[in-house]
């Protein structure tokens, strides 16, 4: 339970720390940059498993083939 307690405080710290930060222009621009990098590590990840994705799907239909295949010879 405590923790839970100490996760809430310091999700609510730092949103109150990025609140502060965003009051001026320098801390716009940073968190402007967090945040583009961040969707783009986030557009990475999600190429990245969208193509696993295709790989795997690709194998299994090849599998499948060489199985009916083998069925079918057999």
């Amino acid at each position: 339970m405590a923790r839970i307690v100490w996760f809430g405080l310091g999700v609510a710290a730092g949103f109150t720390v990025a609140h502060q930060v965003a009051k001026t222009e320098s801390g716009r621009s940073f968190l402007a940059d967090v945040d583009s990098r961040i969707e783009k590590f986030s557009s990475a990840v999600n190429d990245g498993f969208h193509q696993r994705e295709t790989e795997l799907r690709d194998a299994l239909d090849d599998a499948k083939a060489k199985i009916d295949k083998l069925v079918d010879n057999a």
